[in-house]
């Protein structure tokens, strides 16, 4: 792979005026959170990938390496456009919680959290017309109170874990189980909306309501 042009925000890239946005993404809570923003992707285009994370790999790096897979799988068939790509990890220390599938997946994560503080890890990667990058990485702490067996059980029955990273949804239920986070609230949901909106203004998007 090519090695990306450094990102300086102070010079930000030439681009057409009606250069298009499309979301790496198939996760629906990036796209709300995008259209809150007033940002809308002009194409949703999910990036078909193993997305098993490899032998001994941290969190950190995994989260990193798949929003850059994402980015580099769609980027090609949209050179003319602003392409935004993320990945959102909940790790337990070093352990990388799967998104939960089932719910005796959802039931371990939630068992492991329980008590416990936990970091949320959002990788986003923006790729400009013309094949410039630029990535951040954002870390979010989150506590879990204690839950009880009842409380575990209920959630599983809701079935709103389905396909979350850490097997819970801070936006919704779970938001009983949360006293305290310490960062991005949006991370947790899906997409470091600040971060992810200086990237594409940094590389010359019309972000409504700022300056390129």
């Amino acid at each position: 792979m090519t090695a990306a042009t450094p990102f300086d925000p102070r010079e930000p890239t030439p681009v057409r005026g009606d250069a298009r946005l499309v979301l790496a993404s198939a996760s629906p809570r990036r796209l709300a959170l995008l259209r809150r923003a007033g940002v809308v992707p002009d194409a949703v285009v999910p990036a078909e990938l193993d997305e098993a994370p490899r032998p001994r790999e941290l969190p950190a790096d995994y989260a990193r390496r798949m929003a850059r897979e994402k980015a580099m799988a769609v980027a090609p068939e949209h050179t003319d456009s602003f392409l935004l790509a993320a990945d959102t990890v909940v790790a337990l220390g070093r352990r990388i919680l799967p998104k939960a599938e089932d719910a005796a997946t959802a039931r371990d994560c939630l068992r492991r959290l329980s008590g416990r503080r936990h970091r949320v890890l959002g990788a986003v990667v923006v790729v400009a017309p013309g094949g410039r990058r630029a990535e951040r990485l954002v870390a979010t702490t989150v506590s879990f109170k204690r839950l009880t067996a009842a409380e575990i059980a209920a959630y599983v029955a809701s079935e709103e874990w389905r396909g979350k990273a850490g097997g819970y949804a801070i936006q919704g239920r779970a938001a009983a189980f949360i006293p305290r986070i310490n960062g991005s609230y949006s991370n947790v949901v899906g997409l470091p909306l600040v971060e992810a909106l200086a990237l594409l203004t940094g590389l010359g998007y019309a972000v409504p309501g700022r300056a390129a």
